[in-house]
């Protein structure tokens, strides 16, 4: 709740890219997260919010796809089978996690940037409030925009889901 989905759309919107989202428990198997990657036109940004949950043996395939912008994909079966390097299109990939410890090294590693981002702080939320509430040419005294900021959780959508309960 502190803006990861938010952030990722706007350097796709910045960027003038799209944006892939996904989930690191939704990847499944590798072959999950090769259909993805497969399919991503150049300087897309991929997504995966929770990253840190993803399966290990999916998780490695990330580590040339980020570095070489290749995946190596098995073609065949028992002694038939061959290693085979599938090109991908350069793209951005943003992990979100709120639990960064739980990322392993190698692919933390591979990151040009790891940001941290801070819960809002109360007068951010009442400002966010204040500028919603305007919005939809609601008005309320300040005290009541003060309850709402303080019920949020210092999160922007619960604190819009409670103003517009209000």
């Amino acid at each position: 709740w502190l803006g990861k989905t938010t952030l990722s759309n706007i350097i796709s919107s910045e960027m003038e890219t799209s944006l892939k989202s996904t989930s690191g428990p939704a990847i499944d198997k590798q072959s999950d997260l090769v259909s993805i990657l497969s399919n991503l036109e150049t300087w897309d940004i991929l997504f995966i919010d929770e990253i840190h949950r993803l399966r290990p043996q999916v998780e490695e395939i990330l580590y040339t796809a980020m570095e070489d912008f290749e995946i190596d994909i098995m073609v065949g079966s028992w002694t038939w089978a061959q290693s085979v390097k599938l090109p991908l299109k350069e793209f951005t990939l943003v992990g979100a996690t709120t639990r960064l410890s739980a990322l392993s090294s190698p692919l933390r590693d591979r990151f040009g940037n790891v940001l941290k981002l801070d819960f809002y702080n109360i007068e951010d939320i009442s400002l966010i409030i204040h500028n919603n509430a305007s919005k939809l040419d609601l008005f309320f005294e300040e005290q009541v925009l003060d309850i709402i900021a303080k019920k949020s959780r210092w999160t922007p959508r619960i604190a819009n889901r409670l103003l517009k309960i209000v």
